[in-house]
């Protein structure tokens, strides 16, 4: 057999192994989760599908409400094999502080954070080295920005740089600091979203520029993590997903802004009978955190339906009296479900 006849049956026999990645013995620690309908959950069940250990990073004012439905199970907690998903344990963490020394006596003395424990990255950090040792994954899936009902043009300094952190720096400090407990080989994943690059009116309060600096950073952090600790980090830009925390962002009228970006997405993407979802996300995050991709880092990979791709909008009055591309493919009950 031939150097290249070789070369293909590896690859052919890497393709048919890829659908049983194994991470058993794989830790897998899953920033900003509080709830099973959401992009973290989603990808942390797709990791633990496969055997990870998965445990949380939840912020503390939400850590009794995510322990309880933690507690409660359900569907939500099944895995493709019938058995149940385990957690390994539930951390509380706040990212918008890097130390103990960091926190303000405002956020000390506030009830929603007593009796909980060290929640600062580091001490975070801390505690997952004496409980696993390590952490071979790690997913940054949190934001937040104080103002984001505000426009930019009235968003102040404070709301700014306050999105800035919580949303873009964090990824900076956990790559930092996570880093040296990453074996070789290791994965980073963030999540991000297409106003870092497209405007999307309701986005705002310096969100969208926040998302900005984590595609930015993500690239750089690609370069220097890589560099240092051997060690990939990518993001995935994904599409709205109607979750308890970005339905929390308000609106106009009789929508709310996710509900607008779903419905403007089903009206534009080039395949808008497929919504994004936990599972698409999660199947997405599954390849890059694992060696199905492992010489791929420093890249955006869109899970939006297509929306990214496209330059204008089938719904627009530009477009009336112009009846859209019908859909020749299956039916909606065949497709992924909404």
């Amino acid at each position: 057999m031939s150097a290249l006849v070789e070369k293909r049956a590896g690859r052919s026999l890497a393709a048919r192994k890829a659908l049983k990645v194994d991470l058993t013995g794989k830790v897998a620690f899953v920033a900003g989760v509080a709830d099973t309908y959401s992009y973290g959950f989603g990808i942390a069940r797709e990791l633990a599908n496969a055997g990870a250990t998965v445990v949380f990073g939840t912020w503390p004012p939400v850590l009794k409400i995510f322990e309880r439905t933690l507690k409660k199970k359900g569907d939500d907690f099944k895995l493709d094999d019938g058995s149940e998903m385990e957690i390994g344990k539930v951390y509380p963490l706040d990212a918008v502080f890097d130390t103990p020394e960091d926190v303000p006596e405002e956020i000390k003395t506030n009830k929603r954070y007593a009796g909980v424990g060290g929640y600062t990255i580091q001490e975070v950090v801390d505690q997952v080295k004496a409980d696993y040792g390590k952490v071979d994954i790690l997913v940054h899936s949190l934001a937040n920005g104080p103002e984001v009902t505000k426009p930019l043009l009235d968003t102040s300094r404070k709301g700014y740089l306050a999105a800035s952190s919580a949303s873009a720096y964090s990824m900076v400090s956990m790559v930092s600091r996570f880093g040296p407990l990453m074996p070789v080989g290791g994965s980073v994943v963030s999540l991000s979203y297409i106003a870092s690059e497209r405007v999307v009116p309701g986005y705002g309060g310096g969100m969208s520029s926040a998302k900005s600096q984590l595609e930015s950073d993500t690239r750089t952090l690609a370069f220097e993590a890589g560099r240092r600790y051997g060690i990939r980090v990518n993001t995935i830009s994904a599409g709205p997903l109607k979750s308890r925390a970005a339905s929390a962002i308000g609106g106009d009228g009789d929508k709310t802004f996710i509900e607008r970006a779903i419905d403007y997405t089903r009206n534009n993407a080039p395949l808008n009978k497929v919504d994004c979802s936990p599972q698409n996300v999660g199947s997405a995050a599954f390849c890059l955190l694992t060696d199905l991709m492992s010489a791929v880092t420093g890249i955006t990979l869109y899970v939006d339906s297509g929306l990214h791709a496209m330059g204008q909008t089938l719904d627009s009055p530009a477009f009336e009296g112009i009846a859209p591309p019908e859909f020749k493919g299956k039916e909606d009950k065949d497709l992924v479900p909404r």
